[in-house]
């Protein structure tokens, strides 16, 4: 099983404490919890196409595994980001944070009919699980 595919938000926990934890804004951390995003991995000749789109907001990033590189996630925070393989099916996202921000980590399993993510900064860990479509 392959680390791509079209997904879902089809259930959210923790998704608040997490946001909150990270320093994002009451506001944003409003818009992001009503959000259900469709998320799009894409891989072409060993580069990664991560896109998330919801009503709120469309982010793309493109990377290669093993390569550190610099992101602004979808709440706007700065951050130098590695994704890796950990298993055919296992990418884990880890994200520096620059300017005083806080890291964190999201691992992703892809799972054919579900990609279930669990982030984790700090000691608060949120588990988003999306369907695919």
């Amino acid at each position: 099983m392959a680390c791509t595919g079209k997904y879902k938000l089809a259930k959210s926990e923790n998704f608040e404490d997490f946001m909150k934890a990270l320093g994002v804004g009451m506001v944003t951390r409003k818009l992001g919890n009503k959000t259900s995003p469709t998320i799009t991995v894409t891989e072409e000749g060993g580069e990664y196409t991560f896109k998330q789109e919801s009503l709120v907001k469309t982010s793309e990033i493109k990377f290669k595994i093993g390569e550190e590189f610099e992101e602004q996630t979808a709440d706007g925070r700065k951050v130098m980001s590695k994704m890796t393989l950990t298993a055919p099916n296992v990418m884990v996202h880890e994200m520096k944070g620059t300017n005083g921000g806080k890291d964190s980590t999201c691992i992703r399993e892809f799972l054919g009919h579900e990609m279930v993510a669990t982030c984790m900064v700090d000691d608060i860990e949120t588990v988003r699980t999306y369907s695919a479509v």
